[in-house]
């Protein structure tokens, strides 16, 4: 069995959740393969770098261009890919977008995200016509679809006509050996040398769109503060949108918080932990999320969470986190001032356990599975 996973949605300058993802679980399922069963990589002369070292049973398929040029990579996914994978011999050809032409026998669609429907102001116009335009029709040509939770299972059954049939939910996972409980202080003295972080705080990480509501924490943050005195909030990540990140400047302004608001802005991902490590609590009030990876990463590193009651989030969260209503700040509020206190606590030693329970291992060993099943399936016809 030959499998070729399309990587070209990687951009070198900026590495996305995907390329994280693809570097937990190649390696592993390369652990995993069977004697004559080989990975076939999709990648570009810009990402070939990104993705070496995975053995001996996993090669690269070069293609002209990845996501730094995303029109010429979508181009090329659509008519290089038939010319490209047929001649390499590939049974399983594992995508998010199915070429108009099928270039292998079987066809595995990941689907992560449902957002150029249920939050639509995150992805640029083009992008987020071309993916409802595309959808639809890769689940239809699709062999089997791989999700990664129940939350999502419902919004692709509800915006997708797709058999329900090839629906497989494998769930996203945690880097156990970089997310894990430390010491508090070496993280905070790391964060104060690093990036100003003077005082206990409490964390919001993520890329800056609208629907991940930072607006709302932010207003959350000014009401909870004559409960939890003393405290900054750091916002790490991204700014996608300056015009958006430029407003939320100005409505910390506007509520008066200014002064106890860090921006620190987009760092790599192995930093994170420090922030994980050393805050008080990790505020997480997306309105819609499709797994909610942050959750599980600050769980990891025995930090309490505070997430979102609706879509994915309680259902990866687990029972370890406090749940807010995030069109309502003053819900937000509460269980900020909750997880300052005893609360927080408890959910320092749930959270380590929750988080546990998802391993890339067992990720790749699913989604390995996946491909395995479509092929026997193929090759009986």
């Amino acid at each position: 069995m030959r499998v070729a996973i399309n990587l070209l949605t990687d951009d070198p300058e900026h590495p996305s959740g995907a390329h994280w993802f693809w570097t937990r679980v190649i390696p592993e399922m390369a652990q995993r393969l069977d004697p004559g069963e080989e990975l076939h990589l999709l990648v570009s002369p810009r990402t070939a770098s990104m993705h070496q070292g995975y053995g001996s049973s996993v090669h690269h398929l070069m293609f002209p261009w990845s996501n730094e040029h995303p029109r010429l990579r979508t181009l090329s996914e659509h008519a290089w890919a038939p010319l490209s994978l047929r001649p390499a011999g590939i049974d399983v050809f594992s995508t998010l977008i199915a070429p108009l032409v099928k270039p292998a026998p079987g066809l595995v669609a990941h689907f992560k995200t449902m957002h150029a429907f249920t939050a639509p102001r995150s992805i640029r116009p083009e992008v987020r016509l071309y993916r409802r335009l595309s959808y639809p029709r890769t689940a239809r040509v699709a062999d089997a679809i791989i999700i990664n939770s129940e939350s999502l299972r419902q919004e692709v059954e509800r915006h997708l006509d797709v058999d329900p049939a090839k629906l497989r939910l494998i769930p996203e996972a945690v880097d156990h050996e970089l997310f894990r409980p430390g010491d508090p202080e070496h993280a905070r003295d790391r964060l104060r040398m690093r990036h100003g972080v003077t005082r206990p705080f409490v964390l919001f990480v993520s890329s800056l769109w609208p629907y991940k509501n930072c607006e709302g924490l932010l207003r959350a943050f000014a009401v909870a503060q004559g409960a939890i005195t003393g405290r900054q909030l750091v916002i790490v990540g991204p700014g996608r949108d300056q015009d958006y990140v430029s407003s939320l400047r100005a409505l910390a302004e506007e509520l008066g918080i200014s002064d106890d608001v860090v921006w620190v802005g987009g760092v790599p991902l192995e930093d994170t932990v420090d922030f994980y490590r050393a805050a008080d609590v990790f505020v997480y009030p997306s309105f819609n999320e499709t797994f909610g990876l942050p959750i599980l990463e600050a769980m990891a590193c025995a930090c309490p969470v505070v997430t979102s009651d609706r879509s994915a989030m309680p259902e990866t969260a687990g029972g370890a986190a406090l749940l807010a209503d995030p069109d309502d700040p003053r819900s937000i509020a509460d269980a900020i001032v909750s997880a300052c206190g005893e609360d927080g606590e408890l959910a320092r030693k749930l959270g380590p356990e929750r988080a546990g329970q998802f391993t890339w291992g067992v990720t790749a060993e699913h989604t390995l599975a996946v491909y395995r099943e479509v092929h026997a399936q193929r090759a009986s016809l």
